[in-house]
């Protein structure tokens, strides 16, 4: 029943997310959104100034160390203040997790970011970036082998070279058990390409497992399609590499880009 309760919510995310772009369809000059799912790379770049953007999604994973199945809803919500500044608020409303004859449904934790650009990309430069993510609420639903952070800072790079996108970013998070502190490092590539009306996506990422002193690595394929400027489809897979990485998890959502602007522009002003 609660699987079927996770599963409707889902569809009805996904199917407010059509309805909203079919119903502002004929709004004039909508900016494009710019997902940063569903790799686990992060863009350097912004969503445009002074709209909101929704990532939504559900999650599917398999044999880990601390779940043998997991099901998680994911949402994510960002908002550029300025041309160079975004705040994000990260959430998993719902986790379903099953573990040997258990089973039990948690809220996730909740982050909370901000992201800024260094350096702005141009035609032969990336764009650089910097990040700042704090949580601010825990919770004791099983975690992916990635394991979870207190605060991380991440160094976020974007590009695009001979019709290829680039996205790479370093990451150092802290990692907390009781009274003891870790540290964890992390690195990830992901490179897509357009394919008719669809992008492929392809990433490795790698992290330490402080804890476990060990690592894990995987291997990400996406595959998404902007069914209009301000809102994009994805789905894929990602396979874990190592004996501590989660073996299987398969992912689907959108991300959606709301057409109005919260404020209004200054004259002259540049987003």
């Amino acid at each position: 029943m609660r699987l079927k309760i996770v599963t409707i919510t889902l569809l009805l995310m996904l199917s407010a997310g059509a309805q909203f772009s079919l119903a502002q369809s004929g709004t004039p000059s909508v900016p494009e959104a710019n997902p940063g799912r569903p790799t686990v790379s992060t863009p350097a770049t912004l969503t445009p100034v002074g709209y909101l953007q929704f990532e939504n999604g559900a999650l599917f994973a398999e044999d880990s160390a601390e779940f043998s199945k997991r099901f998680g809803i994911e949402q994510v919500t960002k908002l550029s203040v300025l041309p160079r500044l975004e705040l994000f608020l990260q959430s998993e409303p719902l986790a379903f997790s099953q573990s040997e004859s258990q089973t039990a449904v948690h809220e996730g934790e909740v982050f909370a970011g901000v992201q800024s650009v260094l350096f702005a990309g141009g035609e032969s430069r990336p764009t650089v970036s910097i990040s700042y993510v704090r949580r601010v609420y825990s919770s004791v639903a099983p975690e992916l082998d990635v394991g979870t952070f207190r605060q991380s800072t991440s160094v976020l790079l974007s590009e695009d070279l001979h019709g290829f996108h680039f996205d790479t970013n370093g990451i150092f998070a802290e990692q907390v058990q009781g009274d003891v502190r870790r540290a964890q490092f992390g690195q990830t590539l992901s490179i897509s390409h357009p394919l008719g009306k669809f992008t492929i996506s392809g990433e490795l990422w790698h992290f330490s497992q402080p804890f476990e002193k060990g690592n894990t690595v995987g291997n990400l394929w996406a595959v998404s399609r902007a069914l209009r400027k301000n809102l994009v489809v994805d789905a894929g897979f990602n396979r874990g590499l190592t004996k501590t990485s989660t073996r299987w998890e398969a992912f689907v959502g959108f991300t959606y880009l709301l057409p109005h602007r919260l404020w209004t522009a200054r004259p002259g002003f540049q987003p």
